[in-house]
């Protein structure tokens, strides 16, 4: 592949030039191990290392062009661009590379705390079913209509973002729905991107390991729906403190959803049991195989969105009320004595309150064990929440290890701890491995009783000191139902 570096660098306000810039780019990249000869090195500072320092040894290595914010190198062969971030040029970059596939395509983002799996997975269903060919870009997967393909980041580097979306466009997909994370949106790898519409799901305490403060986490939010433009919808969450401003000075055409308030899209729950609910969704009832508030509210969002893309309401209805749960999110396994486990990606407090409420709703009288731990080197300020969410819906509680990554997991169960009174302390076993905490919930289980196991959800893996082990919470809990 060659393309002329004048026709990359045409959507960027350039801060200085050294050097030609109508010559051929054989490629483009950001990591310098990667570079040949002919290739556009793009220097990005990250958190952990800076690109800028690696320009030399891309120059070494054949790069016959350099996109940065610092001269560290010049060289009379190569070609040298100054920007004023190198992040936002490098997602323009890549749309250029790919000509500028999401222009091609109907794309929908959502971003929030929680909730953003479930939508774009259940919008991809909910087309796919209507007869439309779509793409999905999201945590769990990603697809180019039914072909699946692994998801390494909920949102992937603007490069591989841009090829996706090329082959999506080129295999005639007519839409793409796209989880978008914060930490997508603050290193702007969606940066070039034309986004026909974004949702707003709602917005609660996470990532302040990364953002550091709340304001900053929900200012990076709202940058998706900052750079739509004026033919694009705005969907928001009315429920949500946070909902409007999301969407103040926003160009788009705002549009709200709410189950608590008149909106512009209305929902609310009829009946309610662990099989499903009766919802009435503007002003039509429809039974769903989900269950839960925050379940109605995804269900809203996907509704809602479809809308304003313009299905057709009676075949929108049909295709939602046959809808199946998404990976990892209240999956159930049943055992034996009446007993179930219900497997769940809650990683946040207000993820874990949404799940633990909607199971003591449906289940009155039934005892509920609450199997959950935090990752490491992650958000410190969430692990005591998380305590104590569980404890005021939990008969019994065992803590345990997530993705400890780099971090000691006894350090932080300790953390966890603090999250508890001494009081609670009865009703809560500490156990550092967690199939053995799995195996102990199943052993205090009694007929009737739900397990809740949160935290991982659809993961198969679990990240010790940058090794990932293959775990599967599913897989634990059938192999103690139906031990061989």
């Amino acid at each position: 592949m060659k393309i002329l570096l004048n026709r990359l660098l045409a959507d960027l306000k350039l801060s200085a030039i050294y050097g030609d810039i109508s010559r051929e780019i054989t490629g483009v990249t950001f990591d310098s191990r990667e570079v040949t000869s002919g290739s556009l090195f793009v220097a990005l500072k990250g958190t952990s290392s800076d690109g800028h320092k690696f320009i030399k040894s891309a120059i070494l290595s054949g790069a016959s062009a350099i996109v940065c914010e610092e001269i560290s190198e010049l060289s009379s062969d190569v070609t040298t661009i100054v920007v004023e971030n190198s992040h936002i040029a490098m997602g323009h970059i890549a749309s250029a590379l790919f000509d500028h596939p999401s222009q091609k395509l109907k794309l929908v983002g959502i971003t929030g705390t929680n909730g953003k799996t479930t939508t774009v997975t259940l919008l991809h269903r909910v087309f796919t079913s209507m007869g439309y060919k779509c793409g999905l870009i999201s945590t769990i997967a990603n697809y180019i209509g039914e072909r699946r393909y692994e998801a390494t980041h909920t949102t992937p580097d603007p490069l591989k973002l841009n090829s996706l979306m090329a082959e999506m466009a080129d295999e005639g997909c007519e839409f793409c729905f796209m989880e978008v994370s914060s930490h997508s949106l603050d290193q702007h790898r969606v940066s070039g991107l034309r986004f026909c519409g974004a949702i707003f799901s709602n917005i609660t305490h996470d990532h302040l390991d990364y953002h550091k403060t709340f304001i900053e986490y929900i200012r990076v939010k709202k940058s998706l729906f900052d750079n739509l433009n004026s033919e694009a919808f705005a969907l928001t969450n009315l429920d949500d403190k946070n909902g409007m401003v999301m969407v103040q000075n926003c160009k788009a055409k705002v549009y709200t959803y709410s189950c608590l308030s008149p909106a512009g899209f209305n929902c609310r729950i009829v009946e309610k049991g662990l099989d499903g609910m009766l919802i009435k969704i503007d002003n039509r009832e429809l039974w769903t195989k989900f269950i839960g508030a925050h379940n109605a509210y995804n269900i809203l969002a996907v509704y809602s969105a479809a809308i304003l893309l313009g299905a057709d309401k009676e075949e929108l209805l049909i295709s939602i009320s046959s809808l199946e749960s998404v990976a990892g999110r209240l999956e159930y396994i049943k055992g034996g004595e009446d007993i179930t486990a219900v497997v769940d990606y809650a990683h946040t407090p207000d993820a874990l309150e949404n799940v633990l409420k909607t199971l003591k709703d449906c289940a009155v009288q039934r005892e509920i064990i609450t199997v959950f731990g935090c990752g490491g080197d992650r958000d410190k300020t969430k692990r005591p929440e998380m305590a104590a969410v569980s404890v005021k819906y939990s008969n019994r509680i065992v803590v345990t290890s997530d993705n400890p990554r780099f971090e000691d997991p006894e350090d932080i169960i300790n953390d966890i701890r603090l999250g508890f009174e001494k009081s609670q302390l009865s009703a809560v076993l500490f156990i550092t491995d967690r199939r053995e905490a799995i195996r102990t919930s199943v052993a205090l289980a009694k007929p009737g009783s739900i397990i809740l196991v949160a935290g991982k959800g659809h993961e198969t893996y679990q990240d010790i000191k940058g090794v990932k082990h293959h775990f599967d919470d599913k897989e634990i809990l059938a192999e103690i139902f139906n031990p061989q």
